[in-house]
């Protein structure tokens, strides 16, 4: 099935998509994963007798617009972490993210007023669907993912250099764009593994990779996460970025206002957001 939150009367609500239709299932993600709600049976009913809404005509929200915790993986593709001048690392290079970073499908990203080394990532979005208790074994992992989006993990370059840790240049404000659809896990292979990943900037590929090409794949992150915490239903897992970056090219290139940035992954979607500059 494919969910997508959208916003209806200001608020973000998660609704189910038919085709090119979405229908209001009344529903916050992360609260109804918490609560245990079969969705899949929500769902199929109102598939059977609700209102469809032109999916095109809505204004989205972040598929899950306050997960309890965004974590993130640095350099998870070999040939991104070549072009940074870095060898295939042993352990993840995690981060986190905070809600107030994310941005909705179809909204503006600002290129910041204090830089303008704005770039861009694409990246496999794992969403937790019932809690994942501490070392949990690798081979049970994957039972605990609900389903998988598009991410955008935009960096300020600049930024993210100054200290040698990356938070700071990965948390502007409305700089993650995240969705528009959900996948769930049983429409996929285990772990969301083979599927084309690309990002194209103004029309033209920067980033094409396949997610068989991540060096630590859905389950074993799982498996590293819990060996030092509990992940609970609607947390998310951001899965890195390959090679093809902005910064990584000769000479540079940088999202700039009056671009369009899309992040496509196979059989989950397209995520597309302009590029504009933050006001004075």
């Amino acid at each position: 099935m494919r969910f997508a939150t959208t916003l209806q009367l200001g608020r973000p609500t998660l609704g189910v998509v038919d085709g090119d239709n979405w229908i209001d299932l009344h529903l916050d993600l992360r609260a109804a994963l918490t609560a245990g709600i079969d969705l899949a049976a929500k769902a199929s009913d109102a598939l059977a007798s609700g209102t469809r809404l032109p999916l095109a005509q809505q204004r989205f929200a972040p598929l899950v617009p306050e997960p309890g915790k965004i974590i993130c993986l640095g350099l998870n593709y070999f040939d991104h972490a070549k072009e940074g001048g870095r060898e295939k690392p042993d352990y993840p290079w995690f981060f986190y993210r905070g809600k107030s970073s994310l941005l909705a499908h179809g909204q503006p990203a600002f290129v910041p007023r204090v830089s303008n080394k704005f770039d861009y990532e694409a990246e496999l979005a794992v969403v937790i669907g019932s809690r994942v208790p501490r070392h949990v074994k690798r081979a049970r992992a994957l039972e605990h993912v609900f389903g998988y989006s598009c991410f955008n993990d935009i960096s300020v370059r600049d930024y993210q250099k100054r200290t040698g840790q990356w938070t700071i240049g990965k948390n502007f404000d409305a700089t993650g764009p995240f969705g528009p659809l959900l996948v769930t896990a049983d429409e996929l292979a285990a772990g969301a593994a083979g599927l084309h990943i690309e990002s194209r900037l103004n029309g033209q590929v920067m980033q094409s990779a396949n997610t068989r090409d991540m060096i630590f794949p859905v389950d074993e992150t799982i498996d590293l996460l819990a060996q030092c915490m509990t992940l609970d239903p609607g947390d998310v897992i951001v899965m890195g970025t390959p090679a093809g970056v902005g910064q990584a090219r000769t000479p540079p290139v940088w999202m700039k206002p009056g671009d369009t940035i899309e992040i496509e992954i196979e059989r989950i979607g397209v995520l597309r957001n302009p590029i504009e500059a933050e006001a004075a």
